[in-house]
């Protein structure tokens, strides 16, 4: 399921081009903010407090989002603060999910012996190898 919600995006103006990150829609779920350094960290970091939010919720308790157009940047937490601008995040909160989940699962893989005898000589954890490899193929 994918959910998307309007952000509210307030730069500071500072050396690290930090953004103050506020998703109104989320407020009685999640207290608190979050920021981002650049435009491009701020929304992966919006994206991450949705799904930090939302992850372990019923999806019957997700709230509904807001329109862009509703948003009231008046009542923003930084309504004082220049600059600040209203965007749509959206998240994959399934796969989002499945990050998240660190149960391991058993998996049974079949190597030659001869290269099973070298890794425990080396000392190498087999299962860490393959998960390392499998999360780079991925690009996840």
């Amino acid at each position: 399921m994918t959910v998307i919600y309007p952000v509210i995006f307030t730069p500071t103006h500072d050396k690290k081009d930090t953004y103050l990150i506020e998703i109104p829609d989320l407020k009685t779920l999640c207290a608190g903010v979050t920021e981002g350094y650049g435009l491009k960290d701020a929304i992966r970091m919006a994206r991450d407090y949705i799904g930090g939010c939302l992850y372990k919720k019923d999806d019957s308790l997700i709230p509904k989002a807001s329109e862009i157009a509703d948003v009231d940047l008046s009542k923003s937490e930084f309504a004082d603060a220049d600059g600040s601008f209203v965007s749509m995040v959206d998240l994959d909160l399934d796969a989002y999910r499945n990050r998240m989940n660190k149960r391991a699962v058993r998996k049974n893989v079949s190597i030659p012996e001869w290269l099973d005898e070298a890794a425990k000589k080396a000392h190498i954890n087999v299962s860490r190898v393959l998960q390392e490899a499998l999360i780079e193929k991925l690009g996840v």
